[in-house]
């Protein structure tokens, strides 16, 4: 990715064009992904809402709260010029380790169901890895657009990175994160890749990053038995298969059009996490094969948007941002494919939402913040190739 200089010159100044440049398209796939998410949160969530705390659409109006403020929050971050998180890229990386290692500190991290993942924050359990690997992810995309040729020229250019995603991938094994560890180093592994890296080292560190997660997994007695459970569900449907022959029980009722929006059968505490981790499972049954295809059409433009603004921003000579949105591109279409994958057996569990859809306000607000900073990056994209194409017309 080559700089122009008159093009990264505007970014870098404090210049704002009158009218802000929207991505119609991306704007529609997040709004409609958002919209049916709180439609099956609510779906999937009355009931176990009226039994745990008297009141139906108490999930609903928890999770709107963390739509406003996600909503807020993506406002707030399509204004703030992106050289500003390009300054800041160090002090971003040391508060994202922070992060990790306060969630680790009893009295400070907050335990639910055996892993310490979250702070408190007012009347919200806040995650901090969902912050942590935004800001993880920013300060690799500034050092890559620093350092593209030291990358891919010497071995040491790619270790240095690789070096503190791993370190943060053992703080969040340490919670214990599996699932965020994989997805934070895939991700990270994969904006290298795109960043150049000899292609020899990049497969070594892989296949060496993929053998050493593999080992976590076996010799862990907890992931082992989600291991077993996932190759062969049925062998043990009342005890470590459970949620998996739960969830296979929803997507095969819903056939082809589903039973009907509220009429799952599963999420009446068969169906463990259905709001959560499994709303793709209560989905499928409700909507059927029609709601899933126009669910996975909206996540493909989504990711199919990110990659665009990410090329965008290339050939408009702004690495760093370009970087931003790859990263953002990868991290969403992997977990996304891994929830997916998970509710329809295809994967082990792994205790991953499914963005902006899945119960969970901290997960919403850090992904509608980002969203907000992809939208930027395609204001100033597109602003900057106009000014380039207007140079050369003079």
């Amino acid at each position: 990715m080559s700089a122009n200089a008159s093009t990264m010159s505007f970014a870098r100044s404090n210049t704002r064009p009158r009218r802000f440049v929207f991505d119609q398209a991306l704007l529609l796939s997040v709004a409609g992904i958002l919209l049916l998410g709180l439609v099956m949160v609510t779906s999937a969530s009355i009931s176990i809402a009226d039994r745990q705390v008297h009141e139906p659409l108490h999930f609903l109006e928890r999770q709107s709260v963390g739509v406003i403020l996600g909503a807020i929050c993506c406002a707030f971050m399509m204004f703030i010029p992106t050289s500003v998180w390009e300054r800041m890229a160090m002090p971003l990386l040391l508060f994202a380790f922070l992060l990790l290692i306060i969630v680790l500190i009893p009295g400070l991290g907050y335990e639910v169901n055996g892993s310490r993942r979250w702070l408190r924050a007012g009347f919200m359990n806040f995650q901090a890895s969902e912050l942590a690997r935004v800001l993880l992810l920013t300060y690799l995309a500034s050092y890559v657009a620093r350092r593209q040729q030291e990358l891919k020229d010497e071995l040491k250019g790619f270790l240095k990175p690789l070096g503190i995603l791993m370190a943060a991938a053992a703080l969040l094994l340490l919670e214990p994160d599996f699932g965020a560890a994989t997805v934070l180093m895939a991700t990270g592994l994969g904006v290298l890749f795109l960043a150049g890296v000899k292609l020899r080292h990049f497969l070594a560190l892989v296949a060496l990053a993929a053998t050493g997660m593999g080992v976590i997994a076996v010799t862990s007695a907890y992931r082992l038995k989600r291991l077993t459970a996932f190759l062969d569900p049925f062998a043990d449907p009342f005890n470590s298969g459970f949620q998996l022959t739960q969830s296979l029980i929803a997507v095969g009722r819903g056939e082809l059009f589903g039973v009907g929006l509220g009429s799952s059968v599963q999420k009446l505490f068969y169906l463990p996490e259905a709001h959560t981790d499994f709303v793709f499972a209560i989905l499928a049954e409700e909507l059927g094969l029609v709601g899933v295809v126009v669910t996975l059409t909206l996540f493909m433009i989504l990711v199919w948007r990110a990659f665009r603004i990410s090329r965008l921003a290339a050939d408009a000579g702004l690495p760093f941002q370009a970087y931003c949105a790859a990263g953002f591109g990868i991290w969403l279409g992997l977990q996304t494919f891994i929830n997916v994958g998970v509710n329809l057996g295809l994967l082990p569990t792994k205790g991953l939402t499914l963005p902006l859809m899945s119960y969970g306000g901290s997960s919403v607000l850090v992904t509608l913040g980002w969203l907000g900073l992809l939208m930027r990056i395609h204001h100033e994209a597109s602003v900057a190739g106009r000014l380039a194409v207007r140079k050369e017309r003079d």
